[in-house]
């Protein structure tokens, strides 16, 4: 496939045929991942490969129940991983550090390049893949379940496997609203209508053409998309409790020395 249609034809795929993913193209995935950029080419970042059922099964609750965790044939955990690079320094004489915020940063960063360069392989190769935010928000669980040892921290992650579905692709925001040259453009009430007036539509049709998500947002009288996201979906009582779990995580796994 041409690379433009594979950046455009993405989708989330939820559903996935019972059909196991040969090992040859596994690593042809993760080859491409280990191919992308990285800060001062440290490699920061740890691939986690799960197919083992019964671990599947596990991380489903962790990962809020989503039935792709156990549905696709594998999942990809991608890590913000020091604890690697800490042993080779010790080994080599050098300061041991990598301890801080920065380089957790340094190596979500890594762990999310990474992720999308496997992405766009196996969906080259005609597989699907969904990402799920459980995997930050619930990462104290999921590095339990991963065995992840201290200086590692699941960053992003998602299923792969063969679609058994094919959803439209959703609607994007307008390159005019998200590109700004050479400085950043605050936006005018005018400019915030426009931009979010497809999304505002969309959306909403969305919500509206699944029962099960129609009968939610009357149960809680929404009016609007922008009601659905912050009373619904992405409520301030959740960030804030899944904010505290990251960062009680974080200085778990040895991230937060920043003095």
């Amino acid at each position: 496939m041409e690379l433009t249609d594979v950046i455009n034809g993405h989708r989330s795929i939820r559903e996935y045929e019972d059909k196991e993913i040969s090992q040859e193209l596994l690593d042809e995935i993760l080859e491409a991942g280990i191919r992308a950029s990285s800060s001062g080419n440290m490699q920061t970042y740890s691939i986690v490969v799960t197919k083992d059922k019964e671990l599947k099964e596990k991380l489903y609750d962790a990962h809020m129940e989503q039935s792709m965790v156990v549905d696709a044939p594998v999942l990809l955990t991608f890590c913000a991983d020091f604890n690697r690079m800490r042993k080779w320094l010790e080994l080599n004489d050098a300061p041991v550090h990598f301890d801080n915020f920065m380089s957790l940063m340094i190596g979500a960063i890594d762990a999310a390049l990474v992720a999308q360069n496997c992405a766009l392989a196996a969906e080259n190769a005609g597989l699907g893949i969904c990402y799920m935010g459980s995997t930050l928000a619930n990462c104290d669980q999921i590095g339990e379940l991963l065995n992840l040892p201290e200086n590692v921290v699941p960053i992003v992650g998602y299923s792969v496997g063969y679609p058994a579905e094919n959803p439209a692709p959703r609607d994007r925001l307008p390159k005019h609203g998200i590109v700004h040259y050479d400085q950043y453009q605050d936006y005018s009430e005018e400019d915030i209508l426009d931009i979010y007036k497809e999304r505002n539509e969309k959306g909403w049709d969305r919500y509206m053409n699944v029962p099960r998500l129609k009968e939610m947002t009357e149960q809680l009288g929404l009016k609007n998309l922008a009601q659905i996201y912050t009373i619904a979906k992405y409520t301030k009582e959740s960030h804030m409790e899944f904010s505290q779990t990251v960062l009680n995580y974080l200085e778990k796994q040895n991230f937060m020395n920043n003095k």
